[in-house]
């Protein structure tokens, strides 16, 4: 196991944050924490989550590296892959990448709440790591209705529908 791993008594989900933008971008690493546990609870009784939150630069690049495709997004998952001979007591699910700068412009273009934009790609990202895809319409509408039902947990409204952010 890695060293340095904040396991809380509460639970056995081990979210690390890592923060490699300016702090002012993003939410409390406390709200981070929150929203990849609520859509882990779900799912899963035990895992270790690494959140990166970077620059425009940084995600620019392992877009180009790992996706082959030119330009930023919001979100980059990374599922790490267990040797077959290791066994950890806590499973490393693996990192999630996301750009402070997009999401938040997204957020403002789709006036959303940030919070609710952020929370949204912590949940989608998490999903991902869980195995969950959207290549196909099938395979969207299931990945899209348990986010909802996440975000919905959280206090936040279906991230795919229009209207307003937040429950009221």
């Amino acid at each position: 196991m890695r060293a340095n791993k904040p396991i809380s008594n509460d639970d056995m989900h081990s979210i690390i944050i890592q923060l490699a933008a300016k702090k002012s971008l993003a939410p409390k690493s406390s709200l981070l924490r929150k929203w990849a546990r609520e859509a882990l609870n779900r799912k899963i009784a035990s895992a270790e989550v690494t959140i990166r939150i970077v620059e425009n630069e940084e995600m620019r690049h392992l877009n180009a590296t790992y996706r082959q495709k030119n330009g930023l997004t919001n979100v980059l998952s990374f599922p790490f892959s267990m040797p077959l001979n290791i066994e950890l007591d806590i499973p490393i699910l693996g990192d999630i990448v996301i750009c402070a700068e997009v999401v938040n412009r997204e957020a403002d273009e789709q006036q959303k709440s940030q919070e609710s934009h952020w929370a949204h790609m912590v949940v989608h990202g998490v999903f991902h790591l869980l195995g969950y895809d959207h290549e196909t319409d099938e395979e969207a509408a299931i990945m899209e209705s348990l986010e909802a039902e996440i975000m919905q947990s959280l206090g936040f409204s279906n991230p795919y529908e229009t209207g307003e952010d937040e429950l009221s």
